[in-house]
């Protein structure tokens, strides 16, 4: 038995490779018709783990771009303790 990819999988796998995608991208890529919910779906899953960001840019045409960045996380040893380590 296979398992069918999701448009919501799409996306989250081509942002994954680092580039931007557009909502006019994702409707003519992947099919994706509600580009701001499954931007919103993938942010609230890769943001659950708090090593990934989505993030967003804006042109001057006021054409909006989505990102995923990872997140560099701080590890107890960097934290201090009453100013002692």
């Amino acid at each position: 038995m296979t398992t069918a990819t999701t448009k919501k999988d799409r996306v989250l796998n081509y942002l994954h490779t680092g580039r931007g995608l557009t909502s006019g991208q994702a409707r003519k890529m992947f099919g994706v018709k509600n580009f701001r919910a499954t931007i919103s779906d993938i942010k609230e899953t890769v943001e659950r783990y708090g090593n990934w960001r989505i993030v967003s840019h804006t042109n001057r045409d006021g054409d909006t771009r989505y990102f995923m960045k990872r997140v560099a996380l701080v590890g107890p040893s960097n934290y201090t303790v009453g100013g002692c380590r």
